[in-house]
């Protein structure tokens, strides 16, 4: 069995991963570079990429671009393989931007083994800030190797339960995003979270705002049960309630789950879909008269500006549950800079989607790999701890599993 780390090592994002048996070669994730200074440029994999078609399929471990955002360059005819509620949500995103998915692909299933062309692969279900993640068991010619994507233990997810699954390995491919950051520090729980909103909303008497991903349907979860603790409504934009519908069980759905009601800023297209949540639908006169937390973006300016005329903001919160450096974007600050005019406090209400030390220590020790691979980190230098008992590897992008 032959590894190939075409990109994605001492570098975050960007992952292309291939794991080869005898003629058979798979790629695990197709991702973009996270740093845009490269343009669009990518490694030109023959098979892939270019030439001639030489790949058993490309199976994608999550819908995050830097996972995923090189899917339509992938030559035509190469199955894909996906989740289907990650299709799903990743569709609903892409239909509301107006735009197609771009591809088919092939579902399977978590912990349902399949064969493609001799190689066996097992999805494994995993947390991450990115719903219906997986990562991937490769089994060929006796030898075992452990794909984990990006994934955390700090979600409502059973880390346990997983590692419990997983069985030893010859190899671990893992990513250790937050290594480069201060690894003291473990990430907080989503139901931490959930209690500090629901500690400080009961500080304040002001409409409440939560401005994340519509596509992390852990921290829409987070958002959904502060409102039904708080005895406040919770409001769906029209994109969020639609990611939330194509997401199902656990999201919190529209017409299914108490206490959510949809609404729309505007728009002829935006209230065409709203039909769709006639039950459910609410107006801003409503929204006006009624204690509530609602899902916003920057892009909904205009909106909470006219909303802001029917009823006040003051001793207002906005939990921001998204990466810090997104705040120094124009549109952001903007955005920050005009609830604050308007009364609203900011409140930071995030955790990591990736693992923590302690998290990759876990799986690490579980799975008890011969050999470690990390990618998707800054500092593979970490698992230099785990040598002599087992080898690291950092800097050969190509390595043989005898």
């Amino acid at each position: 069995m032959k590894i190939t780390i075409h990109r994605g090592q001492n570098q975050i994002g960007g992952n292309i991963i291939e794991i080869a048996a005898g003629k058979t070669r798979l790629f695990f994730d197709v991702g973009i570079n996270l740093d845009d200074s490269a343009g669009d440029a990518f490694p030109p994999v023959e098979g892939l990429f270019a030439g001639e078609k030489n790949c058993g399929g490309v199976l994608i471990s999550h819908y995050h671009s830097d996972h995923m955002g090189l899917l339509e360059m992938v030559l035509p005819g190469i199955p894909v393989y996906m989740g289907e509620k990650a299709y799903k949500v990743f569709e609903a995103a892409a239909s509301w931007r107006g735009q197609e998915a771009g591809f088919q692909p092939r579902f399977f299933e978590a912990e349902k083994r399949f064969e493609i062309d001799g190689i066996a692969v097992t999805p494994f279900l995993c947390d991450h800030s990115s719903f219906d993640s997986y990562m991937f068991l490769v089994e060929a010619e006796g030898r075992r190797v452990l794909y984990t994507g990006d994934f955390r233990a700090n979600g409502r997810p059973d880390f346990d339960a997983l590692l419990e699954k997983l069985p030893r390995v010859d190899c671990l491919i893992t990513e250790g995003t937050t290594l480069s950051r201060d690894m003291q520090t473990a990430n907080l729980e989503e139901e931490q979270l959930e209690e500090i909103a629901v500690n400080y909303l009961a500080k304040h008497v002001g409409p409440a705002f939560v401005l994340m991903s519509a596509m992390n349907v852990e921290r829409v979860m987070t958002a959904y049960h502060m409102a039904q603790r708080t005895g406040r409504i919770f409001l769906e934009d029209i994109y969020t309630a639609n990611v939330a519908a194509a997401a199902g069980t656990p999201a919190p759905e529209p017409g299914k789950d108490p206490g959510i009601r949809v609404f729309t800023t505007g728009g002829d297209r935006q209230y065409q879909q709203l039909q769709k949540y006639e039950r459910v639908k609410i107006g801003r006169e409503a929204i006006a008269k009624t204690p509530f937390v609602m899902c916003v973006r920057s892009s909904v300016k205009n909106y909470l500006n006219k909303l802001s005329e029917q009823m006040s903001f003051e001793d207002g919160v906005l939990f921001y549950g998204m990466w810090k450096g997104y705040m120094e974007q124009p549109a952001m600050k903007e955005f920050l800079d005009f609830m604050e005019e308007k009364g609203v406090k900011l409140h930071m209400l995030h955790t990591s989607g990736h693992a923590d030390a302690v998290t990759i220590d876990r799986l690490v020790r579980a799975v008890r790999p011969g050999m470690i691979i990390p990618v998707h980190t800054e500092n593979a230098q970490w698992f230099i701890r785990y040598s002599p008992e087992q080898t690291v590897i950092s800097e050969v992008n190509e390595v043989e599993i005898r």
